[in-house]
């Protein structure tokens, strides 16, 4: 295997992984929880020094520590919904996936979920509140559902938008249990069985919560159907 795909920096608390992008096709992602703002300043700097054409991702960051990451590293942005901290930069965007979330609740998981597709190069467009209580909602989203090239559905509760989802889309539909819900949804575990459990073929499920897990392989699957290497 070629050197600069095993590349990686020891900076002490961490090894930044350099060859990622090579191997993988992605940089490094920085996951923001446990991490003080100082060592997310530092992973970050030394992923800058090494990657100038893909954009980097910080997940579960919250709004004290982008404010001290922003402090020293200016070019970077907040999304406070998703608790993202990014430096955008690539090209124009491509392809199509759509993201839907049952419910307003759902948003933060189906925004982290859109922007990591997003930073990763596609195209995304969003349908929220479109749960089954209301299912005509979800029904005027068919044109979304039939230019899609991947589909993320983000629901808590009992988990069913997923399944009715991949009864109507041709694309390989993501599902995100979230952990919205009363006693019964257990944290998730209500929404992520009855989605394990779905008759819908072509749909996975990634953990509860996982928003970025599910834009990272929409945007995957993305970039394979509009041929991009």
């Amino acid at each position: 295997m070629e050197e600069e795909r095993l590349d990686f920096e020891d900076i002490g608390f961490a090894k930044v992984d350099h060859g990622r992008a090579e191997r993988c096709g992605w940089p490094e992602v920085i996951y923001g929880a446990g991490k003080t703002a100082e060592q997310i300043i530092a992973i970050l700097r030394s992923l800058m020094a090494h990657d100038r054409k893909d954009s980097l991702l910080v997940t579960r960051c919250d709004v004290e520590k982008a404010d001290l990451v922003q402090a020293a590293v200016p070019d970077a942005e907040y999304d406070a919904t998703a608790q993202m901290l990014y430096l955008r930069r690539g090209g124009e965007a491509c392809g199509c996936i759509a993201v839907l979330c049952a419910g307003t609740s759902d948003l933060p998981v189906a925004e982290e979920a859109a922007l990591t597709a997003e930073l990763m190069g596609a195209h995304v467009e969003r349908a929220y509140d479109v749960g089954v209580a209301g299912i005509h909602r979800l029904l005027a989203q068919q044109p979304l559902l039939d230019r899609a090239k991947a589909v993320i559905v983000v629901a808590g509760m009992e988990g069913a938008l997923g399944s009715v989802v991949g009864g109507l889309t041709k694309a390989p539909v993501i599902a995100v249990p979230t952990s919205v819900g009363y006693g019964a949804n257990l944290g998730g575990i209500s929404a992520l069985l009855s989605m394990l459990n779905s008759c819908a073929a072509g749909m996975a499920v990634v953990n509860i919560d996982n928003g970025f897990g599910a834009g990272y392989m929409a945007a995957v699957i993305n970039a394979q159907s509009v041929g991009q290497p």
